[in-house]
C-alpha cells in the first residue's frame, strides 16, 4: 500500500498546523515570562531555543511540502 501524493500533503498540512499551534504556545509562554519583574533568563533562553526549533521544523515541513505536490 502507498500512500498518494495528496494523502502526503495533508499529512503535512497537520504536521504544519501542530507546529503553527505549538508556536504560538511558545510565543505566548514567552510575553508571559518577559512579563514579571524578576525575569527567569533560563527559562527565556529555553523558549526562544525551541522557537527557533519550531521555525526550522515549519521550513522543512514548507518544503516537503512543496516537493509533494510538484
Amino acid at each position: 500500500m502507498t500512500i498518494s501524493n495528496e494523502e502526503k500533503a495533508t499529512m503535512i498540512t497537520q504536521h504544519k498546523r501542530n507546529q503553527d499551534l505549538l508556536k504560538y504556545n511558545i510565543e505566548l509562554s514567552l510575553i508571559e515570562e518577559n512579563s514579571v519583574t524578576i525575569i527567569n533568563t533560563e527559562s527565556v533562553s529555553s523558549l526562544t531555543a525551541q522557537l527557533s526549533d519550531c521555525n526550522k521544523k515549519l521550513t522543512a515541513l514548507a518544503a516537503e511540502l512543496a516537493a509533494v505536490t510538484e
